[in-house]
């Protein structure tokens, strides 16, 4: 298996160059590995202090290591913090993320990047998030008894760690100083392949993360003024096929308002929202309008295109829509709409993501198969009044009982002594 992970390593970055000729993600993804080690050495090149290093593969993942992250910041705030992402979606939203003394892209894993960017860094400290597994970052790591340590891991037993043939795969788990899992049955597979005295329940760092934001809400003017006194339901990380979904009813029932902010916010996917929606907008001609105090008053669906404020939007919704389950890998967050305690309603593509199913079976959370079936779910919760507040208080119970993961990492670094001041 070590030799296809090697094709792998060789073929990914071939594949990204001939793409970045037609794909804008690909083009960023090959663009920002150009120099990665000279940039580097010009940020550390002063520095003195012992270096955290956190990994994640895209903005997802960052958004769930970032409470950790946070926390060894406020409580170690004598070292070096580095975070590095594998795709553009994560760097590109969170480059200039204060958090962190330096922002970049991992180089491609192999020998010689995985040995010169050790050789470069010298943390005290790794931390991947939840999906990250390269075999020569977390080789050197063990190899250098560097701690590394894997942040909220979630695993199936499709996957080819617990297979026969996963031997490659499960040393690459071995390399791990420590693996904290989201919930039991991760940990119990963990158990068929030997690491249990390696492995434990932290729970998940989103619930922190959500309830952060919640906390230390920052209100958006624009939004609050477009959503006052009105009925809004609020679709976030929406592809097409959710718009195929919503669309009629936002045409037939114009009392409802609607902020919509697609997953992606690609020139073509903006005008694909724009035709789906009746009397839409983007948000940034909706927010210089309203800078410049003349609102349209025409205007029933926001479109926005920028990243980085959903995590608010949801707040001002009546109603939530998480996209994604309607087609492809499934659902998005559902969490980040949950902790306001607005009823959430996905697709029927969401057995993956345990949050999703818990929220569904402590209806907190709501599925549809089609549009008919969100139609009359949305209708029933507006209606309603005790279905909408039964499915309010569940979403927010339940993200509110899951918290304290942060805490936990944070007190087996503590009590390892793997970080000093």
């Amino acid at each position: 298996m070590k030799l296809f992970y090697q094709i792998f390593l060789w073929a990914y970055p071939f594949a990204a160059r001939i793409l970045a000729f037609f794909n804008e993600k690909a083009k960023k993804w090959v663009a920002g590995r150009k120099g990665i080690f000279s940039s580097l050495q010009q940020a550390l090149k002063n520095n003195n202090s012992p270096i955290i290093w956190m990994h994640c593969a895209s903005l997802g993942e960052f958004e769930q290591g970032r409470p950790l992250l946070e926390a060894l910041r406020n409580n170690f705030p004598n070292h070096y913090i580095l975070l590095s992402f594998f795709s553009p979606s994560g760097y590109e939203v969170r480059k200039k993320y204060e958090g962190a003394n330096h922002v970049c892209y991992l180089p491609m894993d192999g020998p010689k990047n995985a040995k010169g960017f050790y050789d470069l860094v010298n943390p005290s400290l790794v931390l991947f998030v939840k999906y990250e597994f390269w075999y020569y970052y977390s080789f050197e790591a063990a190899k250098r008894k560097i701690p590394l340590l894997l942040v909220s891991g979630i695993f199936r037993a499709s996957q080819p760690f617990f297979k026969f043939y996963g031997g490659f795969y499960r040393s690459i788990l071995s390399h791990f100083s420590h693996l904290f899992v989201q919930e039991q049955s991760s940990l119990d597979l963990m158990k068929t392949i030997g690491l249990e005295s390696k492995s434990s329940i932290s729970g998940d760092t989103r619930f922190d993360r959500v309830i952060s934001i919640v906390q230390d809400f920052e209100p958006i003017e624009t939004v609050e003024h477009f959503s006052q006194g009105i009925k809004v339901l609020v679709a976030g990380s929406t592809w097409a096929e959710d718009d195929e979904e919503l669309n009629h009813f936002l045409h037939t029932n114009p009392q409802v308002y609607a902020i919509i902010a697609p997953h992606e916010i690609i020139e073509d996917r903006l005008k694909e929202c724009l035709k789906w929606y009746p009397n839409a907008m983007l948000y940034s001609e909706y927010h210089a309008l309203f800078l410049e105090g003349e609102i349209p008053s025409h205007v029933q669906v926001l479109i926005v295109n920028n990243y980085g404020m959903l995590t608010r939007l949801y707040s001002y919704g009546t109603i939530c829509l998480v996209g994604g389950g309607f087609g492809g890998d499934g659902v998005h967050n559902v969490l980040e709409a949950a902790v306001y305690g607005k009823p959430v309603l996905i697709g029927p593509i969401y057995d993956k993501y345990l949050e999703a199913v818990e929220l569904v079976d402590n209806g907190g959370c709501i599925s549809v198969e089609n549009a008919l079936e969100l139609e009359a779910e949305l209708v029933t919760l507006l209606e309603d009044a005790s279905a909408y507040q039964e499915a309010s208080v569940a979403a927010k119970n339940y993200v509110f009982a899951k918290a304290g993961a942060t805490k936990t990492i944070l007190d087996y670094i503590q009590a390892n002594r793997l970080l000093t001041n």
